[in-house]
């Protein structure tokens, strides 16, 4: 059998040392402790220079506005006012008298005439018209006497003719209203500035119920209204009238 020593007595240790497990167990509670006296200290006091994150301010609030309606007296009685005073008139201003004039010359016993006014003179129309009545085979030598019309002419003051002239021809004619508009120069047979307006293919008389009027080119009149005759006639079917323009 092999010899062995064995040498039961136990090794003796020098002092006694700590180990690093027991020194980073030190180290935890010692952290511990002191996280845990920041949060008790933020908890109870929020608003601490230590606490990262302070609570915000809370906004201002304003008391609310209580309205308190105006209440009339409750024994209010109205106040009538009596209107029945009678006014008093005031004094009247006594006028004194004019004096009256008179004159040391006798008046005289021959009556002095009396000064009439001048009539004021009536303004006339730029263009007045000369109505004529002639046979219309005349105009219209194939019309014979079935024909009945109205037509003429526009002149200047010089007798110069004035083309598109508006002309208007308005009435009743055989109970028939007729209201018709035309311009010279559109008829050359009676002139340069010839109209004309064609009423049927028989001679019917009436007596001033249709008239012709000379218009500007906005339609206001340049003449009266100047009434005509027609007749059954057949040397008078046809109305000539000649517009010329007053100097």
């Amino acid at each position: 059998m092999d010899n062995y020593d064995f040498n039961d007595q136990p090794v003796k240790r020098s002092g006694s040392q700590l180990s690093i497990w027991d020194l980073l167990t030190a180290l935890v509670l010692l952290a511990t402790v002191c996280i845990g006296g920041y949060f008790l200290l933020i908890f109870i006091n929020p608003n601490s220079p230590f606490n990262p994150f302070p609570p915000l301010p809370t906004p201002l609030t304003f008391p609310t506005a209580t309205i308190t309606p105006i209440q009339p007296p409750a024994t209010w009685t109205p106040t009538f006012v009596d209107i029945t005073d009678t006014p008093t008139l005031v004094s009247t201003i006594t006028l004194q008298p004019s004096p009256t004039g008179f004159s040391l010359i006798p008046p005289s016993k021959t009556p002095q005439p009396t000064k009439t006014p001048k009539p004021t003179a009536t303004p006339t129309a730029p263009f007045s018209a000369n109505v004529s009545y002639i046979q219309s085979t005349i105009i219209h030598p194939d019309s014979d006497c079935k024909w009945l019309g109205v037509g003429g002419t526009v002149v200047d003051a010089n007798n110069a003719p004035m083309i598109y002239m508006s002309v208007r021809l308005v009435g009743t004619l055989n109970g028939t209203p007729i209201n018709k508009l035309n311009v010279s120069g559109t008829s050359p047979d009676y002139g340069q500035s010839g109209w004309e307006f064609v009423l049927g293919d028989t001679p019917v008389a009436s007596t001033k119920t249709l008239y012709v009027q000379l218009l500007d080119q906005a339609g206001l009149p340049l003449s009266n209204n100047i009434y005509i005759n027609t007749y059954t006639d057949c040397s008078k079917n046809l109305v000539l009238v000649r517009f010329k323009k007053n100097r």
